[in-house]
């Protein structure tokens, strides 16, 4: 994402988008992230949109862990728990998680990072979704968030697991929801 002077570019499954910003020009030397307006465009499938797996997984499964070596992100709603992996092997967790409720469910499957926005606010909850690493159809994302309350089908983190999946996800990269 680049913003300069009220216009912020975002790259959005190889689309450029523009987008005026209301805010501020930002200072010099600070980087682009921390200019970008608080709502970036909405992500593809739009929120409430569908949510559908992409992917097949492949390899063995990683010790420890109900995903296979192929993921990057490995999320097992049942026990509330994620992980990051590379290269089979896990780099950060087991960490607690805060999925969606009945009527909000994080949606299994196999999916890919679409893209990320290091400040976000949903249009459909008005809610800040900061750190969000978007992987499903529908707004779905890994975002910093409450562990007290169910999101709207997004898998919160604390925030030091929401910069860590952040920094460490990329777009393209595997996600196995289980």
């Amino acid at each position: 994402m680049i913003a300069a002077a009220g216009l912020t570019l975002a790259v959005i499954a190889g689309t450029v988008l523009a987008g005026v910003s209301d805010a501020a020009e930002p200072s010099p030397g600070a980087s682009p992230a921390a200019a970008a307006p608080a709502s970036p465009p909405p992500p593809p499938g739009g929120e409430g949109g569908t949510n559908r797996a992409v992917d097949v997984p492949s390899g063995a499964l990683v010790t420890g862990t109900p995903c296979t070596s192929s993921a990057r992100a490995c999320v097992d709603l049942d026990a509330r728990l994620a992980w990051l992996i590379d290269k089979g092997s896990v780099v950060r967790g087991p960490v607690s998680i805060m999925p969606g409720d009945p009527q909000d469910p994080t949606p299994r499957g196999t999916f890919h990072v679409q893209w990320k926005a290091e400040q976000y606010t949903s249009r459909e909850y008005l809610t800040q979704m900061p750190y969000s690493v978007f992987f499903a159809d529908g707004g779905i994302a890994f975002h910093e968030g409450p562990q007290d309350t169910y999101s709207g089908g997004c898998v919160k983190l604390t925030h030091d697991n929401a910069v860590a999946w952040f920094n460490f996800l990329q777009v393209g990269d595997q996600v196995q929801v289980r």
